[in-house]
């Protein structure tokens, strides 16, 4: 009696692209929510107008390149519309989103051959190119606690007008790492800038419960085994470690270790970005020192360079290491000598 023989694998796989991203959103609820709360309805509209925007491109590119847009289903462009979003401010115009998604989607992404073949982040390289481009409408991030209500951060994202009673600089303010960046060039030390409401325990006032908020939705990123511990440990050990040197050098110029981990997009990127599976290191050693890279610029960019947030700019610097870094970290072959 002759039976039918099928290849490999013989169990079911549960694991999948949409399933992937699928989880990445709903880690990402949490977080998403303490934002919307301390910043307002502007990040939902951010998140809106970027989604769509990314999977509107997405689907032109398809059908351009002649491939199935039954592939948008796997949720990689939504991904990235949300990710960009959460990196804008919520005041920034209508218009800065959809650019970002655009460049997100049709030149990180689309133009390398699409999800697989891309080797930058697609949500950073779309961030970067517009804080080069638009500075200043990058700055436009809410005062905790002053916001806008639905309607109002409607009218002022696609119209720029506010209610008659408030203007936009009683609405903005620097970014806590923003204001240290520009009072400690001032002379001033980090115990006198601590005094200023801006600051909460540990962080930036509402930015240390946002990065917690990040924090919980990754560690259950890792219980799912959607991602692995390697990069954000090492992303996070480095940028502490480095921290925790200079603190101890000098602690009226440098921050602690608790406030770099706890402010900006540290989390966000440790566990949702850094962690992209097609841009980063696939090695088990190799994703360590990817992620102690991310880490230890992360701190540079912050500390010395130009921008008083650095992710963005260490995870895209890494990505042009990560096939490199896999070369020289590849795992021996069993049966060989090296």
């Amino acid at each position: 009696m002759e039976f039918k023989t099928y290849s490999s694998p013989h169990l079911p796989v549960s694991n999948s692209v949409t399933a992937m991203m699928q989880r990445v959103l709903i880690a990402l609820l949490p977080g998403t929510a303490c934002v919307t709360w301390i910043f307002g309805w502007g990040i939902v509209i951010n998140i809106l107008l970027a989604s769509l925007t990314a999977l509107l491109a997405e689907a032109a590119i398809l059908a351009l390149r002649k491939r199935p847009v039954t592939t948008l289903r796997d949720g990689s462009a939504l991904v990235t519309g949300v990710l960009l979003a959460l990196a804008l401010p919520p005041l920034a115009p209508w218009w800065i989103p959809v650019i970002g998604s655009l460049f997100a989607i049709v030149i990180a992404k689309q133009l390398y051959g699409g999800l697989g073949y891309n080797p930058f982040n697609p949500a950073m390289a779309g961030y970067v190119v517009l804080l080069i481009s638009f500075p200043l409408e990058l700055t436009l991030w809410s005062a905790p606690g002053a916001q806008l209500g639905f309607s109002d951060a409607l009218i002022q994202v696609f119209t720029g007008a506010l209610p008659a009673d408030q203007t936009l600089d009683t609405l903005t303010m620097a970014t806590p790492m923003d204001n240290i960046k520009t009072r400690l060039g001032l002379s001033e030390t980090l115990s006198e800038i601590h005094g200023s409401p801006l600051f909460g325990d540990f962080a930036g006032a509402g930015w240390e419960w946002i990065n917690l908020w990040f924090l919980l939705g990754g560690l259950w990123l890792l219980q799912m085994k959607v991602i692995q511990w390697h990069i954000p440990v090492g992303m996070l050990g480095g940028m502490a470690c480095i921290a925790f040197v200079f603190y101890a050098i000098n602690p009226d110029v440098f921050t602690t270790p608790l406030f770099q981990l706890f402010s900006g997009a540290a989390m966000l990127g440790a566990f949702f970005i850094a962690t992209d599976p097609v841009s980063a290191c696939t090695t088990p050693r190799g994703r360590l020192y990817y992620g102690l890279g991310i880490g230890l610029l992360t701190y540079i960019i912050r500390t010395w360079g130009g921008y008083p947030d650095g992710v963005a700019f260490a995870v895209l610097l890494m990505n042009m290491a990560a096939p490199t870094i896999d070369h020289y970290t590849r795992p021996r072959v069993f049966g060989h000598d090296k």
